[in-house]
């Protein structure tokens, strides 16, 4: 480990990415990567840095432009500061179909911010996803891991007050 990560990656990111570790052989350590990825963004207020994604790619010793890859193809990672809770909209067919475009304006709306961008305040991030895996009941909006279906303006604005 050098010194950069220890310094980087707290130790109780590391005791998590080692017991995630132990789930893969020794030499597949880069198996890990996603959830070293998610306890480190999570330590870091939902948000991975360069220096967090180098330090990841060192305690798995992976090249770093691997890391970096993961980091930007998968929705869930975030590359810049984030929202205490980020809102991910799923615009996709399905949800599409089913008036997705009006839950975004009323959430646009709602919270005074367009697509990609976070509050004044620093509660809410609105983010377009492709895909939620939920489309028999679209519209559908995740907020960390829970699932908000069959949303309605009504049912947004329940979800806004509930999320505080």
């Amino acid at each position: 480990m050098t010194e950069t990560t220890s310094t980087v990656l707290s130790a109780q990111v590391r005791a998590e990415i080692d017991r995630w570790l132990t789930r893969y052989p020794p030499e597949q350590k880069r198996s890990a990567v996603l959830e070293a990825l998610r306890y480190a963004q999570q330590e870091n207020d939902g948000y991975l840095t360069e220096n967090i994604m180098d330090a990841v790619a060192d305690y798995l010793n992976m090249p770093r432009i691997a890391v970096y890859e993961i980091a930007s193809f998968y929705t869930m990672y975030n590359l810049t500061p984030v929202g205490k809770q980020v809102i991910n909209i799923c615009t996709n067919i399905s949800c599409m179909l089913c008036d997705a475009e009006k839950m975004v304006e009323h959430l646009q709306t709602r919270l005074g911010i367009g697509l990609n961008e976070t509050t004044a305040d620093g509660k809410f991030t609105l983010r377009e996803v492709e895909c939620l895996a939920a489309c028999a009941n679209a519209p559908v909006a995740q907020v960390g891991k829970k699932y908000y279906e069959n949303l309605t303006p009504e049912k947004i604005d329940a979800m806004l007050d509930e999320l505080g």
